[in-house]
């Protein structure tokens, strides 16, 4: 796995094939047990399960440095930029991009590569944002999985989390559909969300998606 903090949400992670799982939390720090209101010294971090078959530990950083900018100094240290590497390799790599991201227009990047440490996870509210807030979506998925640990081991939550907050592309939905386990009208409301119609026409039943 792979943990990052960057100030864009878990479901930036979830919407690419090969993620696994998603899950927002708290490390870096020796508070024990934090929380969002006694956080301590931690530092607010999206942990990543992927496939490297499917995805490799480089993509994810590629999209960790294009999705904020690693100049920028956080006003508190929760928000700080930061990679947690499991490996030598992991830490090789992210010192390899981050000194490819500074060599670009001789910046100077505050982002800090530390090892890994304990993960606690966030509190429930802060798990799968997107898709709380789509209750139609969201009721489907914890009559699903009743146990909140198997609700944020699912991959088909992590890929819709992704695809209601605007990541997933509509392309792609169609193919991914008979894998999620929604209802027929779970299905539809998800088709409607990634893949709006054309004003004036309508998507006919078993039609693919127009490209977004």
């Amino acid at each position: 796995d792979v943990q990052l903090q960057h100030p864009f949400p878990q479901q930036r992670f979830g919407s690419l094939p090969g993620v696994l799982r998603t899950r927002v939390g708290y490390t870096g720090g020796s508070t024990e047990n934090p929380t969002y209101h006694n956080l301590g010294d931690h530092i607010e971090t999206v942990e990543v399960d992927f496939d490297p078959s499917v995805i490799s530990y480089g993509k994810l950083l590629d999209l960790f440095w294009a999705s904020h900018d690693p100049r920028e100094r956080p006003w508190r240290r929760q928000y700080m930029s930061a990679i947690f590497t499991h490996s030598d390799e992991q830490k090789n790599l992210a010192i390899k991009t981050r000194d490819r991201e500074a060599s670009r227009g001789n910046r100077r990047i505050t982002t800090e590569i530390l090892p890994a440490s304990k993960f606690y996870l966030a509190e429930a509210y802060h798990q799968k944002f997107a898709l709380r807030g789509r209750s139609e979506l969201m009721n489907e998925f914890e009559a699903m999985y009743p146990s909140f640990s198997d609700f944020l081991a699912s991959t088909a939550v992590a890929r819709v989390n992704g695809y209601v907050a605007g990541y997933g592309k509509c392309e792609t939905l169609p193919q991914e559909l008979d894998g999620l386990g929604i209802s027929p009208a779970g299905r539809k409301r998800l088709e409607d969300l990634v893949c709006p119609p054309e004003e004036g026409k309508e998507r006919g039943t078993g039609a693919a998606c127009p490209a977004g």
